[in-house]
């Protein structure tokens, strides 16, 4: 019987205790052989009903277990929940049910980060597709005769240089992000002046922000302040905020500012330009998101900058956020520790 066979993982014990038992009782009791042969057979009978009870339970069991695990493997999610086992059995019910929401959750990662890397090659080939073509075409015509063209061949050359700058801006913010995301990016924090940091990016970057009719400002209450992190990883975020806030703005004033929470240092970066829409703020962080593709186009960018800004960030254990109305402009908000 099929009931026997699953008792069987006990068999050895169970012959075990019995022997134990019967040796025990007759020489305790000092039983003649008679009644040894009649407790023998009545612990016999008695043991065979207990043993087949043990497998009976055991056959219900395992057959309640494998009925989940079946559900498991068809994924059939509300029969999963709607399943329930006998309650000797609920920490394993409750261990397979954990596993499968795992394994669901990790199916979903999987499924989610495959799309990802579809669309990433697919922009990835896109943004390398148009500065090589345009870099192609300009060589072409020079080659078919318009570099005896002084009125062409320059003009030509520079876009083409031009376009190879897009191109290896583009290649350095794919290595950065490269970098961040698998891990490779070492941060070599130390304690610096943010205000000195600040003030230096809007030097290199005023002269192409006075040819927009644009003024950066510069506000500290509390000039002298230092922070702890990655004074080159820090520089790179603010010259992206910064040049992100110049290409959005056709004039008005982009306002840097810095304000002392406690142990922190709140940074802003506010401009006066179009702004963001508001089904766009929850994605402007992702990779190769562009509001305005078409200005985009215009006013150049890899759509790389924000993603690395925000993984720079969180690597210093803070967070960016982005408040923005169209017409009015944008601010966006990081903090770094002070100690």
């Amino acid at each position: 019987m099929s009931e026997f066979i699953f008792a069987k993982l006990f068999l050895k014990e169970f012959i075990l205790v019995n022997i134990l038992f019967f040796v025990t009782v007759v020489l305790i009791l000092s039983l003649s052989w008679k009644s040894s042969l009649l407790l023998f057979v009545i612990q016999f009978l008695f043991s065979w009903l207990l043993y087949f009870f043990i497998g009976q339970k055991r056959k219900k069991d395992i057959s309640e277990i494998s009925s989940l695990i079946a559900l498991i493997m068809e994924k059939r999610k509300n029969a999963i929940e709607e399943k329930n086992l006998s309650p000797e059995l609920f920490e394993i019910e409750k261990d397979l049910k954990t596993l499968f929401k795992k394994n669901q959750k990790d199916f979903a990662n999987m499924r989610k980060l495959a799309k990802t890397r579809t669309e990433f090659l697919g922009n990835v080939s896109h943004e390398l597709r148009t500065p090589i073509f345009s870099i192609q075409g300009f060589l072409e015509t020079l080659l078919n005769g318009a570099i005896e063209d002084e009125n062409v061949n320059r003009r030509f050359l520079k876009k083409a240089m031009n376009h190879t700058k897009n191109l290896n801006s583009l290649l350095n913010d794919l290595i950065d992000i490269s970098m961040i995301e698998t891990g490779e990016m070492r941060m070599q924090p130390t304690f610096f002046n943010i205000a000195e940091l600040i003030n230096s990016v809007t030097e290199e970057i005023e002269n192409i922000a006075k040819e927009k009719g644009i003024k950066i400002i510069e506000k500290y209450n509390n000039p002298e302040i230092e922070v702890w992190g990655d004074r080159d990883k820090i520089k790179q975020v603010m010259v992206n905020l910064i040049n992100n806030a110049i290409k959005y703005s056709d004039n008005g004033k982009i306002k840097v500012f810095t304000e002392v929470k406690k142990d922190k240092i709140e940074i802003s970066v506010k401009d006066e330009g179009s702004g963001i829409p508001s089904e766009s703020l929850n994605r402007i962080f992702e990779r190769f998101y562009q509001v305005d593709k078409a200005r985009s186009k215009v006013v150049g960018g890899t759509g790389l900058g924000l993603a690395i800004v925000k993984h720079i960030v969180e690597a210093h254990g803070s967070k960016i956020s982005v408040k923005s109305k169209i017409g009015e402009g944008s601010v966006f908000t990081f903090f770094l520790k002070t100690q």
